[in-house]
């Protein structure tokens, strides 16, 4: 399918229902950590954008390690998994609070949930995490979903979630969603010359687009952990888009079936 078809492929976005909204660390955190309040009341009201348009949204949240970097006074991410593990007990605490007071400032409850590799690994947990999502979503309450970095093995890769761009393409398939949002610091998936690219047939060609675990300093993601959860979602049968999280009511616009961002058709392997 070609780049001008896919583009007119988004209006499907507008009948999407069911969706999930990832927002990863360098988005709502500052270099030293500090939570962004500015880009966490932004993305908050677009979410709650979402629901007053009759949407169910699931809310996939990185960034307690940053947040707890900055308030333990250090540099930069320990490399020290048991300094990491104390890094999210601090900012975890810290984002739920703030996420507390911005939705409820909107009129809008949430609840946290804490997830690991486990959780997916049993039958029956899977079946239990399903229903308490469900639930959860059809009672008006926004799910706040992250990895339980206090837990999570960093000294284990495959035992961690990247960033949470992993764990939203896992949910997506658990709840049957129609669609998910990656919320990063660009404007989508970039090509060899930095211009946008407004929308993709295949996934494992725009891999060849970007480097192999490229990443910040405060998060374990990058657009090659992007594209793999992308791929993941869109074999469930999900549409994608990868967008800028500053830019203003993006949620809304993708939604809209607007040229945002980089839109990723289901089953476009």
């Amino acid at each position: 399918m070609k780049g001008s078809s896919l583009i007119k492929e988004r209006a499907v976005l507008k009948d999407a229902r069911r969706v999930v909204v990832k927002v990863g660390t360098h988005s709502i955190a500052k270099k030293s950590g500090r939570p962004d309040y500015g880009a966490l009341r932004r993305v908050v009201n677009g979410v709650c954008e979402l629901r007053a348009l009759g949407m169910e949204v699931l809310f996939v949240s990185s960034g307690a390690v940053a947040a707890g970097v900055e308030a333990l006074g250090l540099k930069a991410r320990p490399a020290d998994v048991a300094d990491v593990q104390m890094c999210a007990a601090v900012g975890q605490a810290r984002f739920i609070s703030e996420y507390e007071k911005l939705f409820a400032a909107r009129g809008v409850q949430v609840g946290q949930v804490l997830l690991t590799h486990s959780d997916f690994a049993d039958r029956r947990r899977v079946a239990n995490l399903r229903r308490s999502l469900d639930h959860l979503v059809r009672a008006g309450i926004v799910p706040v979903i992250n990895e339980n970095d206090i837990v999570a093995d960093e000294e284990v890769k495959d035992l961690t979630f990247g960033d949470n761009d992993w764990l939203s393409s896992l949910i997506v398939k658990l709840v049957h969603a129609d669609a998910l949002v990656l919320l990063t610091t660009v404007d989508g998936l970039l090509d060899a010359e930095g211009r946008r690219v407004p929308a993709i047939g295949k996934v494992r060609d725009a891999l060849k687009l970007v480097k192999a675990d490229e990443k910040g300093s405060l998060s374990r993601g990058g657009m090659d952990s992007k594209l793999k959860a992308v791929a993941n979602a869109a074999k469930g049968g999900a549409n994608v888009v990868i967008a800028n999280a500053s830019r203003p009511h993006v949620l809304t616009a993708i939604f809209s079936g607007r040229d945002v961002g980089t839109f990723v058709p289901g089953s476009a392997l």
